[in-house]
């Protein structure tokens, strides 16, 4: 599959090598597992001298072997001696980049925590000794969210405040999405396009297996997904293990409750018995993987409250293959196939209302834009968008089909957060597969 979008990332990093030629430069990446952030790292390095460094988990001594032949293949440089600890290493490159410019890519990074923890206040010595002289453009890379920031961004840590650039790389975009059916499935369909951005919430690589077996179309998508040795059937376990550790069955039972439509803390407690407080927090604040929604207009420290997981593929995930793994242990596919089919037409639909609501995002009109209701989930409001600076607002209702909308009510629901944008323009839209 060819190179897609990236457009802002290719430039910041543009910036950085320019940068880098005239003082040293450390930039963490991060980014969930299968985005495409070496794809990024590693695309068009033109003349620039280039190392890719691929942290695994295994003995110290094992791995700066490996780091050393690449170093060498790539610098055109000698190490001499037995190098076996990545301290030597950093200090040679380190060295070497007062006298050359070059790029060091070290990808999953946080793996330094289990391989040897003191790595990183050993690179922080090294660098504050160094820095001043180098011309290194050092990228650090890593897919475990939650190690990554708090290497970076706990002040605890050693390479707190060291690093001089950041970049978050996130799933393609809607445009893009489009772009990659039109240009390997000309003849979409709407709900082609909402299964797509559904089941692979524009992740790279998930984009790139469904291309590669040319799964367009729904029923070709569930084909790919479950098939027997699927990748997709381990694929939310594998992507989350490591964030979770030993604790993993209480987040992985609360993502099953939120993607099946238990939103809020009181239902997901009355479903567990249990209090998940420290759970959901974590998810949200630690590990970036949902979100808490409020009402538009709610003030920040309400307690309406409803959280909703960021990721389309996890959603998808955990809302039928986690769900029914019971049917995915024994075999039965097609089973877990008929499950979806029955739930899709409800399940798309609140999936469809997100496409649309980062439709709005999208369009930078908006300085607000989010979701409304009232106490007891009354008079919900699908999207809210507000551009205050020319005093108008939009509400819009979203479903599958558009006949299934009525503006009327949609006018009645509104009435209360109407008085509230009194003087403003106020436009009713109806949204469905059609407007895509």
């Amino acid at each position: 599959m060819k190179f897609y979008n990236r457009e802002p990332e290719l430039a910041q990093l543009a910036r950085i090598e320019a940068l880098s030629q005239r003082s040293a430069q450390m930039t963490f990446v991060t980014g969930r597992r299968r985005i495409g952030k070496t794809m990024l790292l590693t695309k068009d390095r033109g003349e620039t001298a280039f190392v890719y460094l691929f942290a695994a988990k295994k003995n110290e001594a094992l791995l700066c072997s490996e780091f050393v032949g690449e170093i060498e293949r790539g610098l055109g440089v000698k190490l001499y001696g037995e190098i076996r600890t990545f301290r030597d290493i950093f200090a040679f490159l380190m060295d070497l980049s007062k006298e050359r410019h070059f790029t060091v890519v070290i990808d999953e990074f946080q793996e330094f925590i289990s391989i040897n923890p003191s790595v990183y206040s050993d690179m922080q010595r090294i660098w504050d000794q160094e820095k001043h002289d180098s011309r290194i453009n050092l990228i650090l890379c890593g897919s475990v969210y939650s190690l990554m920031t708090r290497i970076f961004q706990n002040a605890r840590e050693p390479l707190f405040g060291r690093a001089t650039q950041r970049i978050a790389v996130k799933p393609f975009d809607i445009g893009t999405l489009k772009e990659i059916l039109g240009d390997y499935y000309a003849g979409f369909t709407p709900d082609d396009l909402l299964a797509f951005f559904l089941v692979t919430g524009g992740v790279a690589k998930y984009v790139e297996l469904l291309a590669s077996a040319s799964a367009f179309t729904l029923e070709a998508m569930l084909d790919e997904l479950l098939a027997e040795n699927s990748l997709f059937l381990e694929e939310g376990r594998n992507v989350l293990i490591e964030e979770f550790g030993k604790e993993y069955g209480n987040y992985f039972s609360i993502l099953s409750l939120i993607a099946s439509g238990k939103t809020s803390r009181a239902e997901i407690e009355s479903m567990m018995e249990m209090q998940t407080g420290g759970f959901l927090d974590r998810l949200e604040n630690d590990y970036g993987i949902i979100k808490k929604v409020r009402p538009v207009l709610a003030k920040p420290g309400s307690r309406v409250v409803k959280y909703r997981i960021q990721d389309n593929f996890l959603s998808f995930w955990f809302r039928f293959i986690y769900k029914y793994r019971s049917a995915v242990e024994i075999g039965n596919l097609e089973y877990l196939k008929n499950i979806i089919r029955r739930d899709y037409a409800t399940y798309s639909g609140m999936i469809l209302e997100k496409y649309f609501l980062e439709k709005f995002i999208a369009e930078k009109k908006y300085n607000l834009v989010g979701t409304y209701w009232e106490k007891g989930n009354q008079n919900e409001i699908d999207i809210v968008a507000v551009n205050d600076l020319e005093r108008k607002v939009v509400f819009a209702e979203v479903k599958r089909r558009k006949d299934n909308i009525s503006l009327e009510k949609l006018m009645q629901k509104s009435i209360l957060l109407q008085r509230q944008f009194a003087g403003y323009d106020m436009q009713f839209l109806a949204l469905s597969l059609e407007d895509m």
